[in-house]
C-alpha cells in the first residue's frame, strides 16, 4: 500500500521593518519596507525613493528603525479626519464630560480637519503637526478677529495639542501608526493666570452694591460663602439643599451652549460632595425657599423656570465690579477669595478641600501657597510662644 504525503509550502512571513531595494528603469532607486500585514497575511509596504543607492540606503536605515515591530494594520490607510471621528465616537464618548467631548468635536471640525484631515494618518509627520500649530498661532482664529487678532490663543493651541496627542497615542496602540507625530513638537508655554483675591474692604464694597440687587443678592452671598464653581452654583436645585441640617449637596454642573442649558457632571470625581453651610448662608436659602416657584435655587431673571446661565452670572459680576470701581477679576477669583479668607480664618486645608471639591488637600495647599506660607509662619510663632510658656527661662535656643 502506497502512502502519499501531502506537502504544503508556506511562504515565509516577512517581519515588520524588513527592507528591499531596487533600481527603476529611469534610474531612480526605490525601497520597500514591510510595516505590517493584512488579514490574509500579505505584507503592507511603505515606499522610499532616492536618486542614488547610497541615499536610499540611508533613508531605509532610518525608516527600518521606525517601523521595526510596528505591525500596522490595513486601517493605517484611513485619513486623520476619519480616525478622529472614530476615536471620538468609540473611545471618548461616555468616558469624558460632555463639555470636553463637545470641545474635541469643535477642535476636530474647525481646526484639524481643514488643515490635516484628508491626509492618511500613517503619513502625518512631526513637521506637519508643527506647521499646523504654528499656523494656528498666526492665522488660526475664525471668530472675533477684529477683537483678538488673527492668531489663536496659546491656551487654545495647547488644548488642541493635548487632544491630538491623546488621539495619536491611541492610534499607536491600535497599530495605525508607528509613533506619535505630536511628540517632539513645540507648543506654547502658558503663563499661569495670576490669582486675584478681594480684600476685606473690597468684599464689603462689593456686597453693599450686591445688597441692592434683589435678584442677585442671595446668589453672590452664597458664592462668596461656599466658593462653588460657576457651573455648580448655577446648577443648584432645591433638592440639593437640606433645610433641616443646613447642608448643601453638589450633584451637577450646568453650561450654556448654542443658547441651550446643558446639565452635566461636576468637574472632578470629588466634585460631587456634601458640606455644612455657614449658618447665615443656610438662613438665606431657607428664606429664599419660602418664595420658590421652580426647582432651581437661582433662576434666570427673565425666565424664572430656567436656572441662571453661567455667562449671565459672569456678565452681572463684571458689571457690579465696574460699577463699584473694584479690580476686574474673573468669576473663579470669587472662589479664590472664599478659599483664601477661609484659610486665614483658621479653616484647615482638609476641610476646605472637601468644600471646594478638590481631589486632595495637597492640591488645596499648593493652590493657596501665598496663604499657607503666612499660616506656617504664624503657626511657628504660636508654637514658640506656648513652648516658652511651658519651659520659661529654662528653654534657651
Amino acid at each position: 500500500m502506497l502512502c502519499c504525503k501531502e506537502v504544503i509550502y508556506v511562504a515565509k512571513r516577512r517581519p515588520s521593518g524588513e527592507g528591499m531595494i531596487r533600481q527603476k528603469k529611469k534610474g531612480q532607486w526605490e525601497g520597500r519596507i514591510v510595516v505590517g500585514h493584512k488579514e490574509n497575511g500579505d505584507p503592507i509596504f511603505r515606499y522610499v525613493y532616492a536618486k542614488t543607492q547610497k541615499e536610499l540606503i540611508d533613508k531605509l536605515h532610518y525608516k527600518i528603525d521606525e517601523f521595526r515591530d510596528a505591525e500596522l494594520t490595513e486601517d493605517s490607510k484611513m485619513s486623520l479626519g476619519e480616525w478622529l471621528d472614530k476615536w471620538i465616537a468609540e473611545y471618548m464618548t461616555g468616558t469624558i464630560r460632555e463639555s470636553t467631548l463637545d470641545g474635541y468635536k469643535t477642535y476636530t471640525e474647525r481646526y484639524i480637519k481643514p488643515a490635516l484631515g484628508d491626509k492618511p494618518i500613517a503619513f502625518i509627520t512631526t513637521a506637519d503637526v508643527q506647521k499646523f500649530y504654528n499656523n494656528l498661532r498666526k492665522n488660526g482664529r475664525i471668530k472675533n478677529q477684529h477683537i483678538y487678532g488673527n492668531g489663536l490663543s496659546d491656551a487654545s493651541v495647547v488644548r488642541i495639542h493635548c487632544m491630538l496627542h491623546e488621539a495619536m497615542d491611541m492610534a499607536v496602540k491600535e497599530h495605525l501608526i508607528s509613533k506619535n507625530p505630536t511628540n517632539g513638537t513645540t507648543v506654547p508655554k502658558i503663563a499661569k493666570k495670576e490669582m486675584q483675591v478681594l480684600t476685606d474692604e473690597q468684599l464689603e464694597t462689593f456686597m453693599k452694591l450686591v445688597d441692592a440687587e434683589e435678584h442677585w443678592r442671595d446668589f453672590f452671598y452664597t458664592e462668596l460663602t461656599t466658593g462653588l464653581r460657576r457651573g455648580e452654583i448655577c446648577g443648584l436645585k432645591w433638592t440639593d439643599f437640606d433645610e433641616v441640617e443646613g447642608k448643601l449637596n453638589i450633584n451637577r454642573s450646568i453650561d450654556l451652549r448654542n443658547g441651550e442649558i446643558i446639565i452635566g457632571e461636576t468637574k472632578t470625581g470629588k466634585g460631587k460632595r456634601s458640606f455644612y453651610l455657614p449658618v447665615s448662608t443656610a438662613n438665606v436659602l431657607r428664606e429664599r425657599k419660602k418664595n420658590a416657584k421652580t426647582e432651581w435655587i437661582f433662576t434666570d431673571p427673565l425666565r424664572p423656570e430656567l436656572p441662571v446661565a453661567p455667562p449671565a452670572a459672569y456678565r452681572k459680576m463684571k458689571h457690579l465690579l465696574q460699577k463699584a470701581g473694584l479690580p476686574d477679576i474673573r468669576f473663579h477669583d470669587l472662589r479664590h477669595t472664599f478659599a483664601t479668607h477661609a484659610l486665614t480664618s483658621g479653616v484647615d486645608a482638609k476641610t476646605l478641600s472637601g468644600i471646594l471639591g478638590h481631589t486632595n488637600a495637597s492640591f488645596t495647599l499648593d493652590t493657596y501657597t501665598h496663604v499657607t506660607t503666612d499660616m506656617q509662619q504664624r503657626a511657628s510663632n504660636i508654637v514658640g510662644g506656648f513652648m516658652n510658656d511651658i519651659f520659661g527661662e529654662e528653654l534657651k535656643i
